[in-house]
């Protein structure tokens, strides 16, 4: 894939040439939604025992030292080969801390190119239900978590996946098709198939997901 064209390709190469500014630029412009996908993707039993700007510093530091990688050979749009990276430490940190316990207990088996967890069902429902602010039906969130989660759990796990990246991760519909490897079509209809069942199992929530 080419690399995206609004991308400030001059920052990239700037900061391979050794320019400690314009690595901190491209550090700061993606930060924010790196924590995204690691607060969505770290497993529930390491929360409060990882902070995840500790991850994203981690990924950073890899990055710096694998920069070069990228400017030689930019096959993806740098955003994504930052989180690529960035899934990569998350993986790293989640066998470190849990070990074997990690497949078995949890089930964190990513669907994609082998570098990132998958999105958790738990993690996704909070992010869901976070969204509902009136009084009335801030007061049900507790009595419907379990409902959200038996309706994602039930859902294909790409589907949920391209909800997970849209979402929580606030990816564009090319950039969910490059990380699940699909045409920008398929990931298109693949998110419309997924909105469209999860909002009619949860029509009688208002305003979940609008």
């Amino acid at each position: 894939m080419a690399p995206d064209p609004h991308e400030p390709t001059d920052l990239v190469q700037r900061a391979v040439g050794g320019d400690r500014n314009a690595l901190q630029e491209l550090f700061l412009r993606h930060r924010d939604r790196l924590k995204r996908m690691v607060q969505l993707r770290l497993s529930r039993r390491l929360q409060g025992r990882v902070d995840d700007s500790d991850v994203v510093q981690e990924a950073m530091l890899s990055v710096s030292d694998r920069l070069h990688e990228y400017a030689a050979d930019p096959k993806l749009p740098f955003y994504l080969w930052l989180r690529h990276i960035t899934g990569l430490k998350l993986a790293e940190v989640h066998r470190r801390h849990l070990g074997t316990q990690l497949r078995d207990a949890d089930r964190e088996v990513t669907l994609h190119r082998g570098s990132l967890p998958e999105a958790d069902s738990v993690s996704l429902a909070a992010h869901l239900l976070g969204q509902l602010t009136t009084p009335s039906v801030a007061a049900i969130k507790a009595e419907t978590r379990l409902i959200v989660q038996e309706a994602l759990n039930s859902m294909d796990p790409t589907d949920r996946e391209v909800l997970a990246l849209k979402h929580f991760e606030q990816l564009s519909t090319s950039e969910i098709a490059a990380v699940l490897g699909m045409s920008k079509a398929g990931a298109g209809s693949r998110y419309l198939r997924a909105i469209k069942r999860l909002r009619e199992t949860l029509s009688h929530i208002p305003g979940l997901l609008e």
